[in-house]
C-alpha cells in the first residue's frame, strides 16, 4: 500500500497550538480534512493546510494515487528548537522569552487498504 507524506520543519508555531489543529483532521478523508482546515479560524490551520496540500500533491504526482481515495493516516506534531530572545525589564534586568517551533508530519494513505 502506497503512502505519501509531507513534513514541515522549524515552523514558528507552538506545538501545543498545532496539535489542537492536527487532532481535528487525524483519520479523516482528504477532502474533509481540507474543508475543516480552510474554515478553522486559528492561524496554525493555514500552516497545517499547506503541509496537507503538499502531501496530496506528493500522492498524486509521485505515487500516482487518486485524491478521492486518500485519508489522513498519520498526523503528528513534534517540538522543534525554541528560539531564545531577551526582553528588557525594569531596573536594568532582562527576561528570557522563548518562541517555540514545531515539526509537523502528515501521512496520507489509500482507504480500504490493509494497515
Amino acid at each position: 500500500m502506497a503512502e505519501a507524506k509531507a513534513e514541515g520543519k522549524f515552523i514558528r508555531v507552538a506545538p501545543r497550538k498545532a496539535r489542537a489543529i492536527v487532532d481535528l483532521i487525524r483519520g479523516k478523508s482528504l477532502s474533509e480534512a481540507q474543508t475543516i482546515l480552510s474554515f478553522n479560524p486559528r492561524s496554525a490551520s493555514r500552516i497545517v493546510k499547506k503541509i496537507l496540500d503538499s502531501a496530496a500533491a506528493n500522492a498524486e504526482f509521485n505515487h500516482h494515487l487518486k485524491l478521492e481515495n486518500l485519508y489522513v493516516k498519520e498526523a503528528r506534531v513534534d517540538q522543534g528548537p525554541a528560539l531564545k530572545r531577551y526582553r528588557p525589564r525594569a531596573m536594568g534586568r532582562a527576561t528570557m522569552v522563548k518562541y517555540y517551533t514545531s515539526h509537523i508530519k502528515i501521512v496520507l494513505a489509500e482507504m480500504g487498504g490493509k494497515d
